[in-house]
């Protein structure tokens, strides 16, 4: 029984960014398992802060929750955006390179929370990108200025809304017979891998019936 997780997230969020080492895990605790993938979820005016105190303010918060040795840097931050676009569709635009993995927009992170690099700025976010996937920063540039990449963030935007939830990281598994199970804004491992297990152990239980039943009878 296929199960899936996906992880809707924004690049530059930093709650997102804190979530990194659970989803690392996740995936090698349960490689050829569990399904994995990522949708962009861009993060919305209301969600953002308005100054760079504010955004201080959070990363002392969230750094603290997570015990982090280091806090977050703010110089990357620009209180005039509506949204964070350049960074997240560049991130998308690197899976039509082949890169459908985390490389790509965990550089793009990394050079904005850890090193302040402003990679709201097109330009500065396809070399980050280009960079960490050797491709043309040109091609990825062009690629993530794109209506076509827009226009899917977006529509990987409104999935997430649709899910009525308002957090991100937001995990959401699924299995082949319609189970699914929700977390938003849920960064640690445990009940994560509960639940998986859980599905996990369901779906066993399900191929063994089916060996020994077949399919439900038509009628």
């Amino acid at each position: 029984m296929p199960i899936s997780v996906t992880d809707y997230l924004d690049v530059v969020s930093s709650w997102c960014f804190w979530s990194e080492p659970t989803w690392a895990e996740l995936k090698k605790r349960y490689e050829g398992r569990v399904q994995f993938q990522w949708k962009i979820a861009l993060m919305d005016p209301n969600g953002l802060p308005t100054s760079r105190e504010q955004e201080q303010w959070f990363y002392r918060r969230s750094g603290m929750m997570m015990r982090s040795p280091f806090m977050l840097n703010t110089d990357w931050y620009d209180p005039t955006l509506p949204e964070w676009l350049a960074p997240n569709c560049v991130a998308e635009a690197a899976k039509d390179f082949g890169f459908t993995d985390d490389r790509v927009r965990l550089a793009l992170a990394r050079a904005a929370l850890r090193e302040g690099k402003r990679v709201s700025d097109w330009e500065v976010a396809a070399q980050i990108g280009a960079g960490a996937g050797g491709i043309d920063s040109g091609k990825l540039l062009e690629r993530g200025k794109s209506t076509e990449i827009e226009r899917r963030v977006r529509a990987s935007t409104a999935e997430f809304h649709a899910l009525q939830i308002t957090q991100r990281p937001a995990f959401v598994i699924d299995t082949e017979i319609g189970d699914r199970a929700v977390f938003s804004g849920v960064v640690k491992l445990e009940p994560l891998t509960a639940t998986l297990d859980s599905m996990l152990d369901d779906a066993v239980a399900y191929a063994a019936y089916k060996a020994h039943f077949g399919d439900p009878p038509a009628k």
